[in-house]
């Protein structure tokens, strides 16, 4: 069997590093073209030294030399966007997995899309900084097309596997409910970052561990969800399982519910993606329902949770507006990581900057840029 060659982006970060556990345990069926991450430069050499990519890159330009300084012998250290461009339309590679955090995403997905490659994509603000034109790059894509890593959109995706949408009434993704399930509105306004930090279920990146606990990580899937499987706000919806063992659920049109059900653990969901259509042996644990007992389900709780509700304006919206809520959102974790606001402060700041927008139709990758860029500065002066 001939090996997928794989480019990885982002990969220092969590799924980055899980993907590294995949794809070293996989070394017969896949083989590292390239691995690129921004600042983490000795865990990007660590998996030079594991997997024997071809290429190592940086997307810090003044990081290439301390980068090679680093590398095995045999590995080429680049640096900068034009290299992880070329790296993700290489005639050599087969798939790309896109991790990286915040916007730098977007140019290499696009330009792997345009080049027929495969997206694994696990980067939320691809889709929903600009996911009209991504998808419209994913159809036309020769040869190529994406699939989803976050564990939910995994999960709807093996739900929707060989229905017709006319039969799909309702796709459900699943809320682990996060750190703040149990507590009173008035309790969270005032958490601190340490509560914050401690996940029930899931070790994840200080970021998406914030927008977990107040549910925007949520905000943003149903958004991400939305470009994915073609469904609009009044087809999608969100329940809670603590657990986190139901991952999501497909409603059919005559009442029937398909839920996926796996152990909490990325690297099902990235070996998943991998390899597609086809299934590998699970690279941890079996899910023990026996073990597991009973699961616990129930709706969310909006008036606690605002998130859900700013999802709902963004998908209906659509356009310039998830950019929008996303760029505010990032803005506000980062105040409150400073101490700036309180945790309450996160949904103030991104509820106004969203109210306060104009919403444009999305036309170009400049257009969504240029609204992202003035949310953030609208975040950053917003007073709480």
């Amino acid at each position: 069997m001939q090996k997928k060659k794989v480019v990885v982006l982002g990969a220092t970060g969590s799924i980055g590093r899980n993907t590294a556990d995949v794809l070293k345990r996989h070394s017969d069926r896949f083989s590292v073209y390239a691995l690129a991450a921004r600042n983490n430069l000795a865990e990007l050499a660590r998996q030079a030294g594991e997997l024997n990519p071809e290429v190592v890159i940086t997307a810090a330009e003044e990081k290439g030399t301390s980068l090679r300084k680093l590398l095995p012998p045999g590995v080429e250290g680049q640096c900068g966007m034009a290299a992880m461009m070329e790296a993700v339309q290489h005639p050599d590679v087969d798939l790309v997995l896109c991790a990286i955090v915040g916007t730098a995403g977007i140019m290499p997905v696009l330009a792997a899309l345009r080049a027929g490659k495969r997206v694994a994509l696990a980067s939320k603000e691809v889709l929903v900084l600009a996911g009209e034109l991504v998808m419209r790059a994913a159809a036309a894509s020769p040869g190529g097309g994406i699939v989803p890593v976050d564990s939910e959109h995994s999960g709807v995706f093996q739900c929707l596997a060989g229905r017709e949408k006319k039969e799909i009434a309702r796709i459900w993704l699943t809320a682990s409910g996060g750190p703040f399930r149990t507590w009173s509105r008035e309790r969270i306004e005032h958490a601190t970052l340490p509560d914050a930090l401690k996940h029930p279920t899931w070790s994840m990146g200080r970021k998406i561990t914030i927008d977990s606990a107040s549910m925007m990580n949520k905000a943003l899937e149903l958004v991400e969800a939305g470009h994915l499987f073609g469904a609009d706000a009044d087809h999608l919806g969100v329940i809670v399982n603590p657990q986190s063992v139901i991952h999501a659920l497909a409603e059919l049109t005559d009442g029937s519910m398909i839920a996926q059900l796996a152990a909490p653990d990325m690297r099902l969901a990235i070996a998943y993606a991998l390899t597609w259509p086809e299934r590998m042996p699970p690279p941890g644990r079996r899910l023990d329902l026996a073990a597991v007992g009973s699961l616990e389900l129930f709706a969310p709780d909006a008036e606690k949770f605002p998130s859900l509700r700013f999802a709902d304006a963004a998908l209906r919206a659509g356009g310039t507006l998830p950019a929008v809520m996303n760029a505010a959102n990032e803005v506000a974790v980062e105040r409150f990581c400073r101490g700036e606001i309180e945790f309450g402060g996160i949904w103030r700041i991104v509820g106004g900057v969203m109210e306060s927008s104009s919403v444009e139709p999305q036309d170009s990758l400049e257009q969504v840029l240029a609204a992202d860029a003035e949310a953030r500065v609208r975040a950053r002066e917003f007073r709480v």
